[in-house]
């Protein structure tokens, strides 16, 4: 069983490896929450995510003989960039497999640390097989993301210094995966601070944490934002740790995810990754665990492709009403245009794209179609749009 002394021998060990990132309080955050929110800032370690305190635990008590055999270790991204780092800082040899799919900016920093990467499989636990597979043929020594004591130990130090930061904490929501950062975290509140109530939080499709807690069989599966939590094989020894201190774990929504991504980006100004963003998305989507009482979380990581948060971004903009797409019929004839465009100006609404449709589209060879995106402040201010247009023309949603 991990002991907060394991967790303090860590923090101790690896002072000076890692950033001791601050821990802040979030007006902005804490009005959307109806809370009182203090973020720590993990993402801004080295490579972008609290991994790197199980990694440089675990690497700092290796033998010499085992830092002579290298390592091998299996990630999605964050763990992966981790071991890399620390490997090349004490002049280990390092191996990661990673899934093909993997977002590209992570493939890409994690071979910029000197790491051999290898892309093998669909799924982590595809990976998790060909690095087994590797460590037997090449004799590295394995370091496991989650289900390993000195990685348990390491991962824990984010929330000692957290409590060390804020030490009456009434909650603590924390992302959960394999299972390291919340067996860590929950160790460390439950010596340090009994009274506050500590949180796993997974994706729906990837609940395996909650489904094991019920008793009931893991059934995971199917794409997520949160790629770095979208575990199926959860790690023993953090579950024999969340049963000891019976840690509940809440499931949340994709949408719930991509919003409290966006909500960092607009109410916080930081950038997080789908994993980094589900402690937020827990507060954001059980107000009543939570509503008027001190709670942490954290940006565990932020290791985003710039892509995927774009379009994060403008499908909460839709979903919130502050993008409107709309189809309209109208006759065609001069003036069409400048009358839609002319209701829309006078409310202060912006059009952004608009495509002019006459040939297939329409209903008839007397009507044209228009498709108009258009940016409102809210979705109140969509709607006043949206029914000006409609006191003229026919319109549907796109």
């Amino acid at each position: 069983m991990l002991t907060y002394a394991d967790v303090l021998a860590a923090s101790r060990r690896i002072q000076g490896a890692v950033v001791r990132t601050p821990f802040l309080k979030s007006d902005a955050l804490s009005r959307l929450t109806g809370t009182e929110l203090y973020v720590k800032l993990d993402h801004l370690q080295a490579t972008g995510a609290f991994k790197e305190r199980g990694a440089a635990n675990s690497i700092a008590l290796l033998s010499a003989e085992e830092r002579q055999r290298g390592v091998i270790a299996v990630s999605a991204g964050n763990h992966a960039q981790a071991v890399a780092r620390h490997a090349q800082l004490a002049g280990i040899k390092a191996t990661i497999v990673m899934p093909r799919h993997t977002p590209a900016t992570k493939i890409t920093r994690t071979a910029s640390w000197g790491a051999n990467v290898v892309l093998h499989g669909e799924t982590l636990a595809e990976a998790a097989a060909e690095a087994s597979r590797l460590e037997a043929q090449e004799g590295f020594y394995f370091i496991h993301p989650y289900d390993n004591a000195a990685v348990m130990a390491g991962q824990g130090t984010m929330a000692l210094e957290m409590f060390e930061d804020v030490p009456d904490l009434d909650a603590l929501v924390v992302a959960t995966g394999g299972g390291g950062l919340i067996s860590g975290s929950a160790v460390v509140a439950r010596h340090l601070r009994p009274e506050c109530q500590v949180y796993g939080v997974e994706v729906e499709h990837y609940a395996a944490f909650a489904q094991a807690l019920a008793g009931q069989e893991i059934k995971v599966g199917g794409p997520t934002i949160a790629e770095g939590i979208a575990v199926r094989d959860i790690g023993q020894k953090p579950l024999s740790v969340l049963k000891a201190l019976e840690v509940p774990v809440l499931v949340v929504s994709e949408h719930a995810v991509e919003s409290a991504i966006a909500a960092y980006v607009e109410n916080a100004k930081q950038v997080t990754e789908g994993a980094g963003a589900a402690s937020l998305a827990a507060v954001l989507s059980f107000p009543e665990h939570f509503r008027g009482k001190k709670v942490g979380i954290s940006i565990c990581g932020a290791n985003i492709d710039p892509r995927i948060l774009a379009n994060t971004l403008m499908r909460c903009l839709l979903r919130d009403g502050r993008l409107l797409r709309l189809v309209l019929e109208m006759p065609d004839r001069p003036g069409m245009l400048a009358e839609v465009a002319k209701r829309i100006g006078e409310l202060g609404g912006n059009i952004l794209e608009v495509s002019h449709h006459r040939l297939f589209s329409s209903p008839s060879v007397q009507d044209a179609q228009l498709e108009v995106m258009i940016e409102a402040r809210d979705a109140g201010h969509g709607e006043a749009i949206e029914a000006s247009l409609a006191e003229v023309f026919v319109l549907r949603r796109l």
